[in-house]
């Protein structure tokens, strides 16, 4: 059996993309690449490094979930106005967003049918639809 050393999949992450590995970088890595598919908002992963009792600020964490997404490690997902979530699933797929619960939840590409898109502005090509089905618990 081979042991993974604990720090090994976040900087393989981070040197894959050419991302120098801070040791802010690498304690977010560490919580985002563990191998588990997430869905986190930047207060959420606040929460986890100040659990661990490492030290990272949530402007750090907002910063470099941004150029994590930039760089293809996660993908961005809006939800309001005033939630993003960061998901560590970059391959094409949709989510249910539950209001009641705040949850994000995967559906799978296949699981949904897109019949006729826009036309793209002039000069432009689309290059990936997104959709958030939301729901709510009924009572």
């Amino acid at each position: 059996m081979i042991l993974e050393r604990p720090y090994s999949r976040p900087l393989e992450q981070l040197s894959s993309v050419g991302l120098r590995p801070t040791s802010q970088r690498m304690i977010l890595a560490k919580l985002l690449f563990d191998g588990t598919r997430r869905h986190v908002t930047a207060e959420m992963l606040h929460y986890e490094v100040l659990k661990s009792q490492k030290k990272v600020s949530l402007a750090t964490i907002y910063n470099t979930l941004h150029i994590f997404t930039k760089l293809g490690l996660l993908r961005e997902i809006i939800v309001d106005s005033d939630c993003s979530y960061f998901d560590t699933n970059t391959t094409n797929h949709h989510h249910f967003y539950r209001e009641d619960t705040r949850e994000l939840i995967d559906i799978d590409e296949s699981d949904i049918q897109i019949g006729l898109l826009p036309k793209p502005p002039e000069g432009s090509q689309i290059t990936r639809v997104d959709m958030v089905v939301r729901t709510k618990k009924i009572y």
